[in-house]
């Protein structure tokens, strides 16, 4: 259907749309891929085994990148990839052994913070420099940050209304104005450090994130 019946059509290439009954099944799909990306593709623990993963790859491939020739990028599936972390794990000096053997033992860094909107409202930047202050006392090989914040793009698209007329998305539904932006800012540890460094965050996490006001 075309975009608009109003004056100002815009491009008259159809797009695809919904007719108004079907609005509130796209608001209820629009939040249902909310929900997934946020309770299962930015959980922490699938996050840090990503960080692991690529961890591992970085030192197990040649030169740390998948090869740029098709036939051996196709050659090296999922089946050769898992035999090679399996391996890795059993050989302490083999390349990519530590985060292998996180990988198999499920000794995955640690969820220590995540994005909290008090500490935003002190200082936007507060994931970041939590990160700075834990990688300065506990090393960088032993903290993880993860973070991402979805594009703010506005879903829209044409819906055909009763009366023949086609207004956008956006105009019509309060759900769609409102959907939340999917984001999320993970702070890891190594397992033998969480209770030590949960302790020592506790203790200056105020501190750290304070907005220092500049001299005149």
């Amino acid at each position: 259907m075309p975009r608009s019946t109003g004056e100002d059509l815009g491009s008259i290439e159809p797009v695809l749309g919904v007719e108004e009954g079907g609005l509130h099944s796209a608001e209820a799909l629009l939040l249902a891929r909310y929900f997934m990306y946020t309770q299962v593709y930015f959980h922490p623990v699938r996050r840090i085994y990503d960080i692991h993963l690529k961890d591992f790859l970085v030192e197990w491939l040649p030169e740390g990148k998948f090869p740029v020739d098709i036939e051996r990028l196709l050659a090296l599936t999922d089946n050769e990839v898992l035999a090679g972390i399996l391996a890795a794990a059993r050989i302490v000096d083999s390349k990519g052994h530590n985060p292998a053997h996180r990988i198999i033992k499920r000794e995955h860094y640690r969820k220590l913070y995540e994005k909290n909107p008090e500490d935003i409202r002190i200082n936007p930047e507060a994931g970041r420099l939590i990160f700075g202050a834990l990688q300065f006392t506990y090393g960088n090989d032993a903290v993880r940050r993860d973070s991402y914040t979805a594009k703010n793009s506005v879903v829209e698209f044409p819906v055909l209304r009763s009366d023949g007329r086609i207004y956008s998305s956006y105009e019509l539904s309060e759900t769609i104005q409102r959907l939340p932006i999917a984001s999320f800012d993970y702070i890891f540890i190594r397992p033998d450090l969480i209770s030590v460094a949960a302790e020592w965050l506790k203790k200056n996490r105020n501190e750290i994130i304070k907005v220092t006001p500049l001299e005149d």
